[in-house]
């Protein structure tokens, strides 16, 4: 994913995930983007970015603290087609804005605001950060937060990456390459990811 988004930023990168939903009912947004700023203080992968050193060996640093890269999008003004096709504009280029690999955080917080009681949160992410499995826990350390009000407290203690990269480099790389190679074996050419995709896509 790094080789992709080092090697062509001006393409689309389609490791840019945005997950949208509805929130009905009374929110407090000053509490979920307190909640917001707990959860980048809770998981450092959320804070990291990407460089490549001089020899172009990629390095991965984490920032001690980051800001809630947040955005307010007031649309309760608008009638609801309007509302629909802003939301869906903003979408679409906050998409397309993609992340500079080496300035965290890559992710990004947007509350649309469509009523007083009907909200609509937009998280954006790269993937290198996050995989399917690893939002489900995020959002739910999120729902959490909010309820406490940004109380990192309220939740146990997360479990460090750093945990994660020792039980991987403990790993016996020779028998992983040779398992990928019979894997792929007799494949000649790369599989495209999003076969002419654009920036709107």
């Amino acid at each position: 994913m790094l080789f992709h988004a080092l090697y062509d930023e001006e393409g689309v990168d389609v490791y840019t995930i945005q997950v949208a939903f509805g929130l009905s009912g009374a929110l407090d947004a000053d509490r979920l983007r307190a909640a917001c700023g707990a959860l980048l203080e809770r998981h450092p992968v959320l804070r990291a970015g990407f460089q490549q050193r001089k020899t172009g060996e990629p390095v991965q640093l984490v920032r001690r603290r980051a800001a809630v890269p947040w955005t307010d999008l007031d649309l309760r003004a608008l009638p609801a087609d309007e509302q629909r096709d802003r939301l869906i504009r903003y979408q679409a280029d906050d998409r397309a804005r993609g992340f500079d690999m080496g300035r965290p955080p890559l992710i990004r917080f947007t509350l649309a605001r469509l009523a007083d009681d009907e909200h609509v949160m937009v998280l954006t992410y790269h993937h290198i950060l996050l995989d399917a499995w690893s939002f489900q826990i995020v959002l739910r350390d999120l729902l959490v937060l909010y309820a406490a009000g940004g109380d990192g407290g309220a939740l146990p203690p997360a479990v460090p990456f750093a945990r994660y990269l020792s039980w991987l480099a403990g790993q016996d790389r020779a028998a992983s390459e040779d398992a990928w190679a019979e894997a792929l074996a007799g494949l000649g050419e790369p599989t495209l990811v999003a076969p002419g995709a654009d920036a709107a896509g």
